[in-house]
C-alpha cells in the first residue's frame, strides 16, 4: 500500500470552477450590463465579486466572454474550470478501471458520477446529508473517537466527517484517478489537509491484511455495487474487518435501497454473512440504506454454538 503525502494545491493557485447555475448568474449580468456579479467560483464554498468589462467577465487572470458561458449553462451535470479562458469539464479517465469519473453540482457539494452513475443519493438527499446519515448509523460522537477505518475514499467526504471526532481516520481508495478528482474538487480539501487523516492508495481487500488485530474501534465499509466489488461482500473479506475491529467496535456497511427488490436481496445476503464472519447485533438501518453491526470477541465466536453447528452442517468448510 502506498500512503500519500501532501497533495493538497491550495484552492487560490486552482482555476475557477463554474456551473450551470454560477454561469446562468453571469449571463444574466451580461445581459443587464452590469459592471460586477456575486458568484460562487468554489462550487458553493463562498461566494465573491466579479469584475465584467467590456462584455467579457473577468475571473482573476482569464477573461471569459459569452461563448464558454453558454455552453456551461448547457450542462448543468457538470462541473467546468475556467483556463485560458475556455471552460474544461472537471473529469478524469482512470487507466486503473476504465472508467471516465467527473463532478456533478448538487444543492451542496458535488458528486462523483462514475460510468454514468452518481456516487451517492441525490435523490430526496445531497451528498453531505448522505454522508452524514452514515456516519450517524456507525455512532455517537463519544463512540467515534478512536481510529477509525474507511474502506472507500471517493472524494473523501466521509473520511472529513469521521475526522470530526475520531483521532485518526485511515482511509483506503483502490483508484489514483479518485484521488485526482478530489484534489480538484473544493469540498475535498480537508482530506488532504487535516492532520488525523491518514489517505492511502491500495485494494483494500487485499490491503485490510496488513492491518493490525484489533487496530480500530469502528469501520464505515461503503463499497462500490456488489456487482463491481463482489469481494468486498464477501464472508472472507468481512472475517478480516472483524479482525482489524476491537471486540464491541461498530461496523456500518452501505448497501442500497433496502426498499428495491435488489436491495432487500443484497441487504439479506450481507446480514447473513456479517453474522457468519464474526458480528453481532446485525440490524439494518433504513435510513442510511445499510447495515450496523457489532464485532465479537474471539471467545465469543469460538463459544457459539450456532458457528459449530454450521460448521457441521457444511461439513467444516466455510461459506463463499
Amino acid at each position: 500500500m502506498l500512503r500519500l503525502g501532501s497533495l493538497w494545491v491550495p484552492m487560490r493557485d486552482r482555476p475557477p470552477l463554474l456551473t450551470s447555475e454560477s454561469a446562468r448568474q453571469l449571463c444574466a449580468a451580461l445581459d443587464a450590463g452590469a459592471a460586477t456579479a456575486r458568484i460562487s467560483v468554489d462550487l458553493g464554498r463562498s461566494c465573491i465579486d466579479v469584475g465584467i468589462v467590456g462584455g467579457e467577465v473577468r475571473l482573476g487572470d482569464a477573461a471569459l466572454n459569452r461563448a464558454p458561458l453558454q455552453k456551461i449553462v448547457g450542462s448543468p451535470n457538470q462541473c467546468f474550470e475556467i483556463v485560458a479562458g475556455h471552460a474544461r469539464a472537471v473529469s478524469v479517465f482512470s487507466p486503473t478501471t476504465g472508467w471516465v469519473r467527473s463532478l456533478m453540482p448538487t444543492a451542496d457539494a458535488p458528486t462523483t458520477v462514475v460510468a454514468g452513475f452518481p456516487m451517492h443519493r441525490i435523490q430526496a438527499t445531497t451528498p453531505l446529508a448522505d454522508t452524514r446519515a452514515k456516519v450517524r448509523a456507525l455512532g455517537t460522537a463519544r463512540a467515534l473517537r478512536g481510529s477509525v477505518l474507511d474502506t472507500a475514499t471517493g472524494l473523501g467526504y466521509t473520511a472529513i466527517e469521521l475526522a470530526k471526532t475520531s483521532t485518526e481516520v485511515v482511509t483506503v481508495e483502490l483508484d489514483p484517478a479518485a484521488i485526482e478528482l478530489a484534489q480538484r474538487n473544493p469540498w475535498s480539501q480537508d482530506l488532504f489537509t487535516a492532520e488525523n487523516i491518514r489517505l492511502m492508495v491500495g485494494d483494500i481487500a487485499q490491503e485490510v491484511a496488513h492491518f493490525a488485530d484489533a487496530q480500530f474501534h469502528a469501520v464505515l465499509h461503503d463499497p462500490p455495487t456488489v456487482q463491481l466489488a463482489g469481494e468486498l461482500y464477501s464472508r472472507a473479506f468481512y472475517m478480516q474487518l472483524r479482525r482489524v475491529l476491537r471486540p464491541n467496535g461498530r461496523l456500518f456497511h452501505y448497501v442500497g435501497d433496502p426498499a428495491s427488490v435488489a436491495g432487500s436481496r443484497a441487504t439479506a445476503g450481507v446480514m447473513r454473512r456479517l453474522a457468519e464472519a464474526g458480528f453481532r447485533s446485525v440490524r439494518r438501518v433504513s435510513r442510511a440504506f445499510g447495515v450496523v453491526a457489532v464485532a465479537r470477541a474471539v471467545n465469543e465466536i469460538a463459544n457459539d454454538p450456532r458457528k459449530r453447528n454450521t460448521r457441521r452442517r457444511r461439513g467444516g468448510r466455510g461459506s463463499r
